[in-house]
């Protein structure tokens, strides 16, 4: 049976196509229009865009979103339209990509997926034709700017050499995935009379290359170097299903790369609860009230590591000042560290009205030993320059980083509903840059065979290598009460066999007492 339309619903059904048809159209050639709305949200994806550092990481797995936002990127510097970056005119910048055909099949293609029909000017190929781009390889993409004028966004690769890569500046650089440090050197001196940005995004499958040093671990202190490690479970629109089906084809070590963003050869990490954008914070006044202890790790040639500690109301753990230094004496230490406690406002205990007044800390038991051209032992040099270091720390080095782990762990937070969900009870000031690079680096030595337990390959022992500040870290966190859980094992904790020699020199208790108490001074 045929069914008869009155004009006005034919009218209504047409109008509704009409409105479905625009729809799909706007949501493939004006995507950019819906990036990051709605339901779902990327929140690191937005972190990156918001962030003012001139140069940006993205350090992710696969499908993780960080060519996503590496693309959004670099449209909105050509386009003019960034939310959150001042741009005042058109803008030239460079896409890097391995190879020319990585460029086609990544970084280009998702450079087309955003950036709209309208606003191509005029576009270059290197191979291929003009319409028909996103099979072909594109030189570069003439674009209308929102501010007159025409920006350039140039496709470059790794393969063409340094050589081809010097001579011009440029407003931004994007790199899709890591280049040869060669490349990068050149690609910086690019923006330097223009103030301009770099940002990168890439899965670390290289090992521990110079992005590891330069930009994780970012050895040069360059205050504008800034990363964010993404994973699956950051991606909103990876389901719970998905991410599960990827986790069964990979091993291990190639998930800790493709999954979480992590170095290939960090898989040993001490403390992988750490992440540094939840658990480094910017310093804010900290009430007199919450100053707990200062710890120190002694050194001479090595460096000393000593941080100042805060604890609030609810038991969380600050670190708020540091002060690391190698090749110095005593006298010189306790002189910094002085000056540090009085510029916090740190308590002193007073002898007389004129005294300037003792500080009270926590010293690695160590101390206590005397060397064979020392008469006074490194507890005593500090007594006495007005630093009442108190050496019965609990040196139990397993115990002391599970302590550290509880600390570490994120805990469901009520009133976070975004990333991240959760929050932990350690949190270090961004201006104690020792003790995050450490942490970022702290690992556990090589597993090996040790006879007694089937054959099977277990280590307990960290890395004894740059860990000064993990060792008076750990001090601290012993002094601190236990943190109750339902289940004592820890996401990231090892839970291998322990064996554990307490008569060695990181084990024992050197001052004899048999009674580590590592208490603190202060609450």
């Amino acid at each position: 049976m045929a069914i008869s339309l009155k004009d006005s619903q034919r009218a209504d059904l047409i109008a509704h196509a009409k409105r479905l048809a625009e729809m799909t159209r706007r949501k493939k050639d004006e995507k950019l229009r819906y990036y990051n709305t709605g339901d779902r949200i990327h929140h690191k994806q937005i972190a990156f865009h918001r962030d003012e550092h001139r140069n940006r990481w993205l350090l992710g797995g696969n499908r993780t979103g960080k060519t996503v936002g590496g693309a959004v990127e670099a449209v909105w510097m050509a386009r003019g339209n960034h939310p959150d970056k001042n741009i005042t005119r058109a803008t030239r910048g460079w896409v890097v990509s391995l190879d020319y055909n990585v460029q086609r099949d990544v970084a280009q293609k998702e450079v087309l997926t955003w950036l709209n029909p309208k606003w191509i000017k005029n576009i270059e190929m290197r191979q291929g034709r003009k319409d028909n781009p996103e099979n072909g390889i594109i030189d570069f993409i003439e674009v209308e700017s929102e501010h007159g004028g025409t920006s350039i966004i140039a496709f470059k690769s790794c393969d063409q050499g340094r050589a081809k890569f010097q001579g011009t500046s440029q407003d931004w650089i994007w790199f899709d995935e890591e280049p040869p440090k060669d490349i990068y050197d050149e690609c910086k001196m690019r923006v330097v009379d223009t103030r301009g940005y770099i940002w990168g995004t890439m899965t670390p499958l290289q090992g521990l290359t110079w992005v590891y040093d330069i930009i994780y671990m970012n050895e040069n202190n360059d205050p504008e170097v800034k990363y964010w490690l993404m994973e699956w479970a950051d991606n909103p629109w990876l389901s719970p299903d998905e991410i599960k089906q990827l986790e069964a084809t990979m091993s291990e070590d190639e998930r800790e790369a493709r999954q979480y963003g992590k170095f290939v050869a960090m898989s040993g990490l001490v403390y992988k609860e750490f992440v540094e954008d939840i658990h480094v914070i910017d310093p804010f006044e900290i009430p007199p009230e919450w100053y707990n202890n200062i710890c120190i790790d002694p050194g001479l040639a090595a460096p000393l590591s000593c941080h100042f500690y805060a604890v609030d109301y609810d038991g969380n753990i600050y670190v708020i000042a540091e002060h690391y230094e190698a090749e110095r004496g005593i006298e010189y230490h306790s002189a910094r560290i002085h000056e540090i406690a009085e510029d916090l406002g740190w308590p002193r205990e007073k002898r007389w009205a004129s005294d300037r007044g003792q500080i009270r800390a926590l010293i690695d038991s160590a101390a206590n030993q005397k060397t064979l051209a020392a008469e006074k032992t490194v507890t005593q040099l500090f007594r006495e320059q007005g630093i009442m270091v108190n050496p019965r720390v609990n040196k139990d080095k397993w115990t002391g980083i599970q302590r550290v782990k509880m600390y570490l762990k994120l805990r469901p937070n009520e009133q976070v509903d975004v990333w991240p969900k959760g929050k932990p009870k350690l949190f270090i000031f961004r201006n104690c840059p020792m003790l995050i690079r450490e942490m970022k680096s702290y690992r556990w030595k090589p597993e090996k065979k040790i006879k007694g337990y089937e054959g099977k390959s277990v280590t307990d022992e960290p890395i004894k290598r740059d860990d000064h500040s993990m060792d008076e870290l750990r001090y601290f966190c012993m002094s601190r009460p236990e943190i109750r859980e339902t289940n004592s094992f820890l996401p990231g904790a090892n839970t291998r066999p322990r064996r554990y020699n307490f008569t060695t020199e990181a084990g024992r208790d050197e001052d004899d007492d048999d009674q580590p108490t590592g208490r603190g001074f202060y609450g």
